[in-house]
């Protein structure tokens, strides 16, 4: 079985690391509240949220002191009910099979592949709000699928890509950039997705190919005007997201960030779709990127700027967000751009990128067409 080990088990035995934590979940809530009170963020609510994580997390931490918790755990009942609310159990979903004609499946205790098809056609907007149904499917009669097929996103027919720019303090200050004091968003098109092991294609014309791993938040209800602790019930699941990106066009060519975001095959998703009763706490999960081997980037979800729920919320107040919806959270420090001197991706190389509990995605930089 795959298993990753977190860098400081130890913190989650520590009543003192519960606090420092509690203090990380509360301070988005309170940014939010005091630069635009307009958006009905109030400070019970911020409080009522802060007290419903410290909740979650003490109950994680009694249930896990003293042990070292790994990433790509299988979701055995021990494991899911330690961060289930009863009647919510976690799964893994994945699909699977050639491009463009992938088939649903998800990945059982022990690490198995099954096949969903019996019961989904797919993972698309039309299907994540019925989720609630896999509690009353027998995963261990489900087909097992045999070999090792490639794997695609997770979701299919996503409507739109969002992401938050400069979401690690570290991050922007290795670009040079002041602190966002509400959430930077660009889009990235919906044509980027792509799967989390196929060939990241270097688009016509790139000199500056960059990296950047992050946790990525798959809508799966409709989320209008809503507040922070409204937003995860709005989330299907979470997945290693790779927000690849050509820095020439992003910050040379003028305009906005997302000629330089959206070419094909720059928004790899998976390996697969993570429920959050599987999850538990998002802001606490160890995130790493690698290129050929070399360690990148290394952080953990509770140094975002924004956490996910006040990320949500944030742009429901701008747009409507609709299942299927994928959100790029945001990259720590270590990206190419800001090494000294720059270091970008060329043919042949291999980016991985990992997030605790969520698994790991690799892809090769395949050279532009015609090149």
């Amino acid at each position: 079985m795959f298993r990753e080990l977190v860098d400081n088990p130890t913190v989650f035995a520590s009543a003192r690391c519960r606090i420092e934590v509690a203090v990380e979940i509360r301070d988005p809530h309170d940014r939010l509240t005091r630069y635009n009170p307009d958006l009905n963020y109030h400070n019970e609510g911020a409080a009522a949220g802060m007290i419903r994580s410290v909740f979650l997390f003490g109950a994680f931490v009694v249930s896990f002191s003293g042990a070292i918790l790994t990433a790509l755990v299988p979701l055995d009942a021990t494991a899911a009910g330690a961060v289930s609310d009863g009647t919510a159990p976690g799964y893994r979903l994945v699909r699977y099979g050639a491009a463009g004609a992938e088939k649903p499946g998800l990945i059982d205790p022990e690490g198995v592949l099954r096949d969903l098809s019996a019961h989904f056609d797919d993972f698309t907007p039309r299907t994540l709000g019925e989720l609630s149904r896999l509690k009353d499917i027998d995963t261990a009669s489900l087909p097992r699928v045999p070999g090792t097929p490639r794997l695609g996103s997770p979701v299919a027919q996503v409507g739109k890509i969002l992401a938050v720019g400069f979401n690690y303090r570290d991050h922007a200050e290795e670009t040079g950039t002041p602190i966002p004091t509400e959430p930077v968003l660009f889009m990235k098109a919906a044509t980027a997705l792509s799967g989390p092991f196929d060939d990241v294609i270097t688009p016509r014309g790139a000199t500056e190919l960059d990296y950047e791993v992050e946790l990525a938040v798959v809508i799966g209800r409709t989320a209008r005007y809503i507040q922070a602790d409204q937003a995860l019930a709005h989330i299907a699941g979470f997945a290693v997201g790779h927000d690849v990106s050509e820095r020439a066009f992003q910050n040379k060519r003028g305009g906005q960030f997302v000629k330089g975001k959206s070419a094909d095959t720059f928004a790899p998703l998976g390996p697969w779709l993570v429920t959050p009763a599987a999850l538990g706490d998002p802001q606490n999960l160890t995130i790493r990127s690698t290129v050929n081997g070399e360690l990148r980037q290394s952080s953990n979800t509770r140094h975002m700027i924004f956490g996910v729920a006040d990320i949500v919320a944030y742009i429901s107040q701008f747009m409507t967000l609709e299942p299927g919806d994928v959100i790029y959270t945001g990259t720590p420090s270590g990206v190419g751009a800001a090494q000294q001197p720059p270091v970008f991706l060329a043919p042949g190389d291999i980016v991985e990128l990992s997030i605790e509990k969520l698994g790991t995605q690799k892809q090769r930089i395949a050279a532009a067409p015609g090149a």
